[in-house]
This record gives C-alpha cells, structure tokens and sequence, in this order.
C-alpha cells in the first residue's frame, strides 16, 4: 500500500509534518466546556507512527501526556466486544449519526438504542457492557490493564482532575444516562457508568504511547494480536464511518484510513498491515477534532498514498 520509503524518509517526513504544523496560522479552539481542557495551550503539536515491523517514528511533542478523551472509547469498544461478541449490537447500532455527538434527540427518536458505539451515548451503553457486575474500580484497572499491555507502558494513569471536571460538567451526559436506562438499556445506575465513563475518557497518554498501544488494530504487527482479526475489521470500520462524528466523511475522503478522535486534540488512526498513527494538537476544528492532527494526517497520506482506497 502506498511508496516504499526508507527509515530516514519516513522519519524525515514525520519532522516536516511537525514543521508545517507550528507554521500555518490557524491552531483551533480547545475544548472550552470541560475546565480542566479549557486551559490547555493549543499551540502544541506531536505525531508518531509505528510500523507492523516494529520502526517508530516520532516528532514534536511526541512524549508529552494528554487527555485522549473518546479516543478511549476505541479501546472500552474492543473489551466489550471480547466480552459480549455480537450480542453487543442489541444495545448499539453501527451507523453515522448525521447529529451532534451528545444528542438527545436522535435517541429519543430511536428509543433508547444509541446509532454508533463512538457517540455519547453510544460509549455510554458500551462502558455499561464492560462494566458488567464489577466494581468501576476494577473495571479502570482492566482498561488501564489493556492499554498498558497494547502500549508496552506501564506509566499510563488516569487525570483524577480531569475526570472531576467532567463529572461536574456533565449534565448532558447524565440525561443520556437516565434516558437509556429508561428505556432499559443500561443495567447498572447512572452513576457507576459514567463515573467508569468519565475516568477512562480521562486516561492520559503520549503519542508514542497511543500509536504503539493502537498496533493490535494493524492486522500484521506481529505480537500484538490481542484482539481476534473479525474484531479488528470491526473497530476499523466502525473508526472509518462513525470516528469523527460529523466530521467522519471529510476525515475518510482526505484521509483515507480510520481513524478515532477526541476533544482533548488526540487522533488514534490505523493503516491495515501498514502502521499505527498518533497526532495530537488541542485545537479544534468546527467538528470538535483536531485542526492540526487532521491537517497532518492528511499530509501524512499524500506524502506516503497510504489509503484504503487505493
């Protein structure tokens, strides 16, 4: 798929793309309605890519935590499935939502059964399904597990700050909460899913950290097969379509590969048996991903004709 570059092409082209990042003009809004992200600086910018056969390349911020936000939900999605197999599609559909990512509107219309396991009240349900009986407690240590497994990284931790500061902001996702669990689709109370919720949303990780912890979605990184193939092509598609809510459509057509953001300015995205890709910048664009990871993984992809299309 794509060019055959070289080590040093490739590590060259992950450079320029830092460059031209912190050249244009425009960086994007942060994430102004959770406090804890309002005060982030938006001027910053990381990328690293990994690939199947094990190279990494990294440039700008590449080493520096941040809040992944939904990215998390990528991960929260592949233990449920491990967990529930099909049987999760009952709760959760997989089609784009053509609404706002948090709408309560378009529930309402579909009675309880969110559209895509991505927004709100989709990862809502899904965070339910992989809570299970436990304990919430228990339940973050099983995703911090994973995501310490996937990355090779211990020093993966949650934003207590952070996930308080999405607690105290939430009440749209309190209303999402109680609606489906009137409409019978949540079977623990509001309160354990989305404490579990807001905790993992709150996971902090480098881009070196999110790329590597991404490989078990390549398909051919060799070690990593944590998940089983069906559910990789899952969690791909499912990223391609629904991975940047409204914004999925133009993120495929100038991109080409799926990929899943958050409103912390974090991409995780995957190239099938190629590699795994981390960007992050905390600006945003109208969509609510962000402005400078976009612009580089487009850049990426030009630069290398890495696509699903091709």
């Amino acid at each position: 798929m794509g060019k055959t570059l070289t080590p040093e092409q490739l590590q060259a082209l992950v450079e320029r793309l830092d460059r031209e990042a912190r050249q244009a003009g425009e960086w994007g809004q942060v994430a102004s309605y959770i406090p804890e992200l309002a005060c982030v600086d938006p001027r910053q910018f990381a990328i690293s890519v990994c690939t199947v056969d094990g190279q990494e390349f990294h440039a700008g911020d590449a080493g520096k935590a941040f809040s992944i936000q939904s990215v998390s939900k990528v991960f929260t999605l592949a233990l449920a499935l491990g967990r529930h197999g099909d049987g999760l599609w009952q709760r959760v559909g997989r089609e784009p939502s053509g609404r706002a990512f948090n709408s309560i509107v378009q529930l309402e219309v579909e009675e309880g059964i969110p559209r895509n396991p991505f927004i709100n009240a989709g990862a809502i349900v899904t965070t339910d399904a992989v809570l299970g009986c436990n304990a919430p407690r228990d339940t973050l240590g099983e995703i911090l597990r994973f995501l310490r497994e996937a990355s090779g990284d211990e020093d993966i931790h949650i934003n207590e700050q952070v996930a308080r500061s999405e607690h105290a902001t939430g009440d749209r996702n309190f209303s999402l909460a109680y609606f489906l669990r009137s409409c019978g689709n949540l079977t623990n109370d509001c309160d354990r899913v989305l404490g579990t919720y807001f905790h993992h949303c709150a996971i902090e990780m480098s881009t070196a950290q999110l790329a590597r912890a991404t490989r078990f979605l390549c398909g051919g990184f060799e070690g990593q097969r944590m998940i089983g193939l069906e559910r990789v092509r899952a969690i791909n598609a499912l990223m391609m379509t629904c991975g940047h809510y409204d914004g999925s459509g133009d993120f495929a057509y100038r991109v080409g590969f799926p990929g899943k953001s958050g409103v912390g300015g974090g991409i995780m995205a995957v190239v099938p048996n190629v590699a795994s890709i981390a960007v992050w910048s905390p600006g945003l664009d109208r969509y609510g991903n962000s402005l400078k990871g976009t612009a580089a993984l487009e850049g990426l992809s030009k630069a290398t004709g890495w696509s699903v299309f091709a």
